[in-house]
């Protein structure tokens, strides 16, 4: 039996593009409660980040009705703190700012905070722990959802000093999608496209991921098995995107999903496509 065709391990999750109702009410939303940077502006759409790689661009939709529920698409993108005390400064900066925050939730690989924007745009902001501390039952993956320790978590920023915005180093860590079917969801995602399954949690959920990591992935059911695409007159997740290392290894992939019959389109950073619930994906090289 031929081993399974595998992702660059290398993988790590791209930018984050989202249509928003109002550009400039998102804009101060990103930069003042959650402390994103303005990278650049071009007519109704915006590209933010920590100072690096582009993280989110928003483009504005006149009209556009927030987040519809019971549809595919978005459940959360995931801010990766380069630390403890990054994460702490950003909980600190949230409860000064008397920012709604919808959860927080210690997953045993990681300490998470949860939110949402304007539009009603899951946002997760986290940071993980040591991978020699990640709990594994009988050798898998065994993520947890427990009470967060805000007390202990704000201790860890000692520092003090004023906020000035999010931590350089902070990256896309990962992307949390609603599908429509589990099953075809985790045969595109692992058979075609390459990632490993880390976990499953019945037949609502399962977590992907390159090179041993515990998510890039993140995928469920919960808007209702067979839930559509998002109305094209609402806020909501336009495409995400895959980078791997090299046009090597991009070249490899992509060959793959033609072998596959995969619909696959190049576009101008690299090649676009789409999954089995409609959510849109860009493979590109760094």
């Amino acid at each position: 039996m031929m081993d399974k065709a595998r992702i660059d391990a290398a993988l790590h999750c791209g930018a984050v593009r989202l249509v928003v109702r109002d550009l400039e009410r998102s804009l101060a939303y990103y930069q003042d409660q959650i402390g994103l940077r303005l990278h650049r502006r071009e007519g109704d759409a915006a590209w933010l980040g920590a100072g690096g790689a582009d993280l989110l661009a928003l483009v504005e939709q006149a009209g556009a009705l927030p987040v519809q529920r019971g549809h595919t698409g978005l459940y959360h993108f995931a801010l990766l703190m380069p630390d403890r005390a990054a994460l702490a400064r950003v909980l600190r900066r949230l409860l000064a700012a008397r920012t709604p925050i919808d959860g927080a939730s210690d997953h045993g690989v990681s300490e998470a905070l949860y939110l949402r924007d304007p539009d009603g745009h899951g946002i997760e902001i986290y940071r993980d722990r040591p991978r020699r501390e990640w709990p594994f039952v009988k050798g898998s993956l065994a993520m947890t959802t427990d009470p967060l320790d805000v007390r202990d978590l704000l201790a860890a920023d000692r520092s003090q000093a004023p906020w000035d915005g999010i931590a350089g180093g902070t990256v896309m860590g990962h992307v949390h999608l609603h599908v429509a079917h589990l099953d075809a969801a985790v045969h595109f995602y692992v058979d075609l496209l390459g990632l490993d399954l880390m976990q499953r949690f019945g037949g609502q959920a399962a977590f992907v991921s390159a090179g041993g990591y515990h998510h890039h992935l993140g995928l469920n059911t919960w808007a209702g098995v067979g839930a559509p695409p998002p109305p094209p007159n609402a806020a909501r997740l336009l495409d995400f995107e895959l980078v791997v290392a090299d046009a090597s290894a991009l070249a490899a992939t992509v060959a793959r999903l033609q072998q596959a019959a995969i619909p696959i389109t190049s576009v101008g950073v690299g090649w676009k496509l789409t999954d089995p619930a409609g959510n849109h994906i860009v493979l590109r090289s760094e």
